[in-house]
């Protein structure tokens, strides 16, 4: 989601960008476990990515030690923690860091407390917490998400309402874009609302989440969460991968996300163009890109000119 929040920061959209704290693994997964606090750092990814603060800033927030007990540790997962016992509050804390790093929208969790990821397999047995999900190697029939919540905060409810357009993805299926769905009051907003629905596709599988998943598998697990068919685009990658790069991937186990389906035959319009960002060191969209096609899709639905 990050790649996509730097596309638009300096686009003229009003972005809310409603990020899961399901992380158990790394740093934030020491922090959730050491001050029994939401992970911050799928939160600090998406604060940077937004921030209007000069760019020393996020190269301070994004620094991570590495020695001591302060190893693995970034400034940025260390201040929320910080402000999070200030404040006494997650979502307070969050919502004062987006003020405080001048975000142009608002970052916000989609629940303040802890979330804990279960995923139920294929061959029955099942998988608690995001690290022993992917350390599984074992595809994913459905997940749930203990405790069980209800209800986001507010002003989550409140910018679902009032979307011109909501967009899943990119990034980890299981552990990133589908977890927000298992609160029920967001799955409803989204049902509910009159809004386009769209999905940025990722452009490769991710090795030990969704291992030989297509197109069609990625869109239907997304539905399966829903309870029913909501998409109304879906934006895929169609272009080359710097040759280097993709044998890198495919090492480590992880392959071109391809067309298995038909997309069309369900409905969906269907957006092609090559997403990739080829100066990076890593196989993900351009910023860019993604950020001026959704700026387009919200301006449209907005009735404001494009």
């Amino acid at each position: 989601m990050s790649c996509l929040l730097a596309g638009l920061r300096e686009e003229p959209v009003e972005v809310t960008a409603v990020v899961s704290v399901s992380d158990d693994g790394g740093s934030s997964g020491r922090l959730r476990k050491d001050f029994d606090i939401a992970p911050p750092g799928d939160i600090r990814n998406c604060l940077l990515a937004l921030s209007g603060q000069e760019p020393l800033w996020a190269r301070l927030l994004d620094y991570r030690f590495e020695e001591s007990e302060l190893a693995g540790h970034s400034i940025g997962n260390l201040l929320i923690t910080a402000l999070t016992r200030v404040t006494g509050d997650f979502d307070l804390a969050i919502r004062e860091l987006n003020r405080l790093l001048r975000v142009r929208g608002r970052v916000l969790p989609a629940n303040g407390g802890k979330l804990t990821l279960i995923a139920h397999h294929h061959d029955g047995s099942k998988s608690t917490g995001e690290k022993q999900i992917a350390s599984s190697g074992k595809s994913i029939e459905f997940l749930e998400a203990r405790p069980r919540i209800l209800e986001p905060a507010d002003d989550v409810g409140r910018a679902i309402e009032e979307a011109d357009l909501i967009v899943f993805g990119p990034g980890s299926l299981f552990t990133s874009v589908i977890p927000p769905l298992l609160i029920e009051g967001i799955r409803t907003r989204v049902i509910e609302s009159y809004a386009p629905k769209v999905y940025i596709a990722n452009v490769m599988t991710q090795s030990g989440e969704t291992d030989d998943m297509g197109l069609f598998d990625h869109l239907d697990a997304l539905e399966r969460h829903v309870g029913e068919k909501i998409f109304d685009e879906i934006i895929v990658h169609d272009g080359n991968f710097p040759s280097e790069l993709l044998d890198n991937y495919v090492r480590q186990g992880s392959v071109p996300v391809v067309d298995d389906g038909d997309l069309a035959g369900r409905g969906l319009r269907v957006s092609v163009a090559d997403l990739v960002d080829h100066g990076a060191s890593t196989a993900r969209h351009h910023p860019e890109i993604i950020g001026r096609i959704i700026c387009e899709l919200a301006l449209l639905n907005s009735g404001k000119p494009a």
